[in-house]
């Protein structure tokens, strides 16, 4: 796997800056960094695995403490993160774009979702569910095992820069 540059580890496109052009849907999961190290085959694989779905102006992909089912992959449009449900009462943590990815640990296991994920204009996403992976890892385990290779390293990425922020703050405090 090439070496990344993590630019936002928190949310959002945690590798490299690409743009998103009108292309197929192949074309475009190849400008996700998360796919990037899939053959144009492996991509039109995934593709069948993945489910495309619209979301309208603040409607929830997902909601804080609801279990966990699937990667999304932002297609166009614009999701807000917050940490409750509710525009008045909610914290924004973070807005994810075009090209970029949210609720990756769903990949892993169904633990509740620490943040609710809305929709702040008409929106379309790819999703990649928990289920289609692991049917995806029978089928065709080299795929299966790119992602989880990819999974990783985001989510050690997001640990290092987690154990920085803590660290920042115990000499601030």
């Amino acid at each position: 796997m090439q070496e990344k540059k993590s630019i936002n580890v928190f949310w959002g496109m945690i590798f490299r800056k690409r743009k998103p052009a009108e292309v197929s849907r192949n074309q475009f999961l190849k400008t996700i960094p998360f796919f990037e190290d899939l053959t144009q085959k492996q991509l039109k694989t995934l593709a069948l695995y993945l489910h495309e779905r619209r979301y309208e102006e603040d409607e929830y992909l997902f909601e804080v403490n609801h279990p966990a089912a699937a990667l999304f992959i932002i297609g166009r449009g614009e999701i807000v993160v917050e940490n409750s449900t509710g525009k008045e009462n909610s914290n924004q943590l973070a807005t994810i774009k075009s090209g970029e990815f949210l609720g990756e640990l769903a990949l892993l296991d169904s633990s509740p979702r620490s943040a609710s994920a809305r929709a702040t204009k008409p929106t379309e996403t790819y999703a990649l569910f928990r289920g289609d992976l692991i049917t995806l890892e029978k089928e065709d385990p080299q795929i299966a095992s790119k992602i989880y290779r990819t999974l990783a390293w985001v989510i050690g990425e997001r640990l290092k820069a987690t154990n920085r922020q803590v660290e920042t703050t115990r000499k601030v405090a």
